[in-house]
């Protein structure tokens, strides 16, 4: 959705090694941010965006109008299913069916051998390889690791929206997670809970589930996920 960081450039760096032609989808999807989100400030920067790009060895950008995405008249949304009904699901109602909705159609519309998601939302990486595989799209989906700050945190584009103190107390989501104790958390927290990576259902610990938590600090909600063998 742009605002290209550090975890983007991860993810073309990869599609660059992997891949012989590499496309990069860039647009804010109106679908997927619910009433009252953050649609109307979510950082935009379209010019520095296909500069890191460039940057990267992107070959062709994609970056439809929402006009173009969601004509007239559009009414077709995607279901997520059980695996998007949790966690974020929850506490972001039909936040997976406007995520599920604008890939499918992505794909419809670039036909990718190969797609690339970042593992810090795991949720949405659990949707997508489960639509990708009911509808037999046959891309294949590949994960890229988490790119973190020195601290800890995870690069989002929604770090931007920390003030200095927010940003000092951020850092404390991903000790959370490190220790599986939402009361390391210097925030509000939505949720903190270990599952597995496929279903999101809750399991008990065990190598390769994964830890996911989701908290507040101040007006900024940040997500974070770790795999235990991780640590």
């Amino acid at each position: 959705m742009g605002a290209l960081h550090a975890g983007h450039r991860a993810l073309l760096r990869q599609a660059r090694s992997d891949c012989d032609v590499v496309v990069m989808s860039l647009f804010v999807n109106p679908t997927q941010f619910g009433p009252g989100e953050d649609l109307d400030r979510y950082p935009r920067d379209e010019e520095r965006d296909r500069a890191i790009a460039a940057a990267e060895g992107v070959d062709s950008i994609f970056a439809p109008t929402v006009e173009e995405m969601y004509p007239e008249g559009f009414s077709t949304m995607v279901s997520a299913g059980d695996v998007g009904s949790r966690f974020e699901g929850a506490h972001r109602p039909g936040h997976f069916d406007g995520v599920a909705t604008v890939v499918l159609k992505l794909f419809n519309r670039l036909r990718p051998d190969i797609a690339y998601f970042g593992q810090k939302d795991a949720q949405q990486l659990a949707v997508i390889r489960r639509m990708t595989a009911d509808l037999d799209l046959g891309v294949e989906i590949r994960a890229v690791e988490t790119v973190r700050e020195p601290d800890g945190l995870a690069i989002a584009s929604r770090n931007a929206y920390l003030s200095p103190e927010e940003r000092r107390r951020a850092s404390s989501l991903h000790r959370a997670l490190v220790a599986r104790d939402p009361g390391l958390v210097e925030g509000d927290v939505d949720y903190l809970a270990v599952v597995d990576a496929d279903t999101f259902l809750e399991v008990e610990p065990r190598p390769g589930a994964l830890v996911i938590g989701a908290a507040r600090f101040g007006s900024t909600r940040l997500i974070d996920t770790i795999r235990i063998e991780d640590r």
